[in-house]
């Protein structure tokens, strides 16, 4: 049970028993002369021995904070928030609510300030509620009335200018804060703001503050490692490994007197395996364009023919069938390798590299231009491909100009069968994810967070088992005894899937977070140190935020947004930031590929064109473009309560301290602008 409707419970349950009790807290109300027009509402709480009352700060899912509602006001506005003053605030872990909460003992004072506007017309008049509890019971929030005119003011008290009236923007009516959730507090001018003002543009507004965390040099980085990664898995394949001898012999036999004609073929051939390896992406960007890449990563088509396309590619690895490309192509491109001489000739040798290694080399290239175009970055797609061929030419070079090495190479055998069956597994599990993003933007409910650690767990468990020969495919050469580097392999992979175990009860699992889905599409869960939003709608959040005089934070993410899941199980998880989004900010999540449809489709003009926004999704990712300017995820703005910027944004950076300053640099400017 959650610990909202757990607070609920006790609450009505103790309302019985305690609506007809004296009420253990005295108050004690009277105004006082601030100066300049200001004047403060100060009540006096004498708490029974035994009893407390709390802090006007409680978490969610707490207990009910002291507050102020006012029903009435003339004359006057308020100005900050209704909070305790030179009075001991106490604070424990309380184990019922299982959280820190701030409490008051014998005696507080609270305090809420005014600015006099017409002292003639002057009228307040509302209500404090606060809950007091001891050992045995609580009583319910019992509202203790106040009421004043004019003639209860001080005689000093002077009327503040009109300048002043005019900046502070006042009004001669409150809206009360909801006294229905826990999280009423204190109650505030309710700012109208025009909808339409919400979606301004305030791109040069953000651009006075900059920006904090560099996404996309982080994010071409890790796609060049991945690439990189990827090509030196591709070596170790049967299709490749054999080609290293043979292609390096070639070049030294063919230029027996002159080796450094031999080095020069060789750097030559490593070369053209790069340009035609990086033509691949750049020709992926040319076909779907650069506006396209991210649009393509959170379409649910799009991820379940990648779905599809990776596990019919880890069928193949796993022995299923062979895949090759047309014998003709190969033949074609190796008479002309033959026939040509200098760079044409090496170009034509590294293209039949391409061709004939492709049944190794195809499904990891499949995988690293999906996650490459996932990311949006235009020149992603070739970075990786530039990492992964690199990683591929290197050894022909290396071994063309130390020769001698090849006498230490490993020589072909079934290891290299056990490398694709690895791989086989892996390129398994990765599919799982693509589905998770299709599953998550169209609600589907078919792989929850529990579902996919439990094929993720088999996946790896059954990887560790085929590595310690329990487990044997019938194109397996006979393993009569296992390397160490094949137990290590079965270590790493059982430890893995034992690891993945706590997940199945909500552990964070941070080391796959970018794969898993969300916390919240966890049916049992008994982890709570996870953040989850308060609004998954812009205005009415914002509206939430207004009448809680509160800033916000909005979270642009996605369902299929790996680097969004990272931040929320590496840095959300952190005390310190999941204590000020769920204390201090208005926490708004917006997710760009959710695909429910709008209750209509709104038209919009963006660079001259109509736009028809008919998803979720599509309001929220116009939204971004339209009032920020940027178009990935994550993304994190602060902001006031009319929509303005407060601070910098934040894009993909695990740095926590950074982040922590990223939310107090916002905090501070809309307390010094309140």
């Amino acid at each position: 049970m959650k610990r909202s409707a757990f607070s609920v419970i006790i609450f009505w349950s103790l309302f019985i028993a305690s609506t007809f009790a004296q009420n253990p807290v005295n108050w004690k109300f009277k105004i006082e002369d601030k100066g300049n027009g200001e004047i403060e509402l100060v009540a006096d709480a004498s708490i029974d021995a035994g009893w407390h009352l709390y802090d006007t700060q409680i978490p969610d899912g707490g207990p009910y904070p002291t507050g102020i509602s006012i029903d009435e006001i003339k004359g006057a506005t308020p100005i900050g928030k209704f909070h305790a003053v030179n009075s001991k605030l106490h604070k424990e872990f309380d184990k019922v609510f299982e959280m820190e909460i701030g409490f008051f003992e014998k005696s507080a004072t609270f305090v809420q300030r005014f600015k006099v506007t017409d002292k003639a017309k002057f009228s307040l008049k509302g209500d404090v509620r606060a809950q007091a509890c001891n050992d045995r019971e609580c009583t319910p929030p019992i509202p203790v009335d106040f009421s004043y005119n004019s003639k209860n003011l001080p005689a000093t008290v002077t009327v503040a200018g009109g300048a002043d009236i005019a900046a502070t923007g006042a009004q001669d009516s409150v809206v009360s804060s909801p006294t229905d959730t826990a999280q009423a507090q204190v109650t505030n001018i309710d700012i109208q703001v025009d909808k339409s003002t919400l979606w301004e543009p305030v791109i040069e507004n953000l651009k006075v503050y900059g920006a904090t965390g560099n996404q996309s040099d982080q994010t071409l980085l890790m796609i060049f490692i991945a690439g990189m990664a990827g090509g030196f898995l591709a070596l170790l394949t049967p299709c490749v490994w054999p080609m290293i001898p043979m292609t390096v012999s070639f070049f030294l036999k063919r230029n027996k007197k002159n080796k450094g004609k031999a080095i020069k073929d060789a750097a030559t051939y490593g070369l053209g395996i790069i340009v035609i390896y990086v033509a691949l992406g750049l020709l992926v960007t040319a076909i779907f364009g650069a506006s396209a890449l991210n649009d393509l990563s959170t379409s649910a088509v799009f991820n379940l023919i990648f779905f599809a396309l990776l596990v019919f590619f880890a069928a193949s690895f796993l022995g299923a069938f062979e895949l090759t490309l047309p014998s003709s192509w190969t033949t074609k491109i190796d008479s002309k390798a033959d026939s040509t001489t200098g760079l044409i000739s090496m170009f034509f040798m590294a293209f039949t590299l391409a061709l004939v290694s492709f049944s190794c080399t195809g499904p990891l290239i499949g995988w690293l231009l999906v996650e490459a175009a996932s990311t949006g970055a235009v020149v992603a797609p070739a970075v990786g491909m530039f990492g992964f061929a690199l990683a591929l030419a290197i050894p022909f070079t290396l071994f063309a100009i130390f020769p001698s090495w090849l006498e230490e190479m490993p020589k072909s055998g079934g290891w290299l069968n056990s490398v694709k069956v690895v791989l086989g597994f892996l390129e398994l599990a990765l599919a799982l994810k693509f589905l998770s993003v299709a599953d998550l933007s169209y609600k589907w409910g078919i792989l929850d967070r529990e579902v996919f650690i439990v094929l993720w767990i088999v996946i790896f468990a059954l990887l560790g088992l085929y590595l310690l020969g329990k487990l044997k495919f019938a194109h397996d050469s006979d393993l009569k005894s296992i390397s160490v580097t094949r137990l290590f392999m079965a270590i790493i992979s059982l430890s893995f899937a034992v690891y993945l175990v706590p997940g199945l009860w909500g552990a964070p699992l941070k080391a796959v977070s970018a794969f898993a889905p969300p916390h919240f599409t966890q049916d049992f869960n008994l982890y709570d140190g996870s953040v989850h939003a308060k609004f998954d709608d812009y205005e009415a959040g914002m509206e939430y935020a207004r009448k809680n005089n509160k800033p916000v934070m909005i979270d642009f993410s996605g369902y299929g947004c790996v680097n969004c899941r990272k931040m929320e199980a590496s840095v959300w998880t952190d005390p310190r930031v999941k204590h000020s989004l769920e204390n201090d900010y208005v926490l708004i999540t917006l997710m760009v590929d959710d695909k429910e449809k709008l209750p209509e489709i709104i038209e919009v003009e963006e660079n001259g064109k109509t736009v028809k926004l008919k998803t979720i999704g599509d309001k929220w990712s116009y939204l971004q473009r339209h009032k920020f300017g940027v178009n990935s995820q994550p993304y994190y703005v602060l902001l006031d309560l009319e929509g303005k910027p407060i601070g910098p944004s934040y894009a993909y950076d695990e740095d926590v301290d950074k982040y922590l300053n990223f939310l107090k640099t916002g905090l501070d400017n809309f307390n010094k602008n309140k």
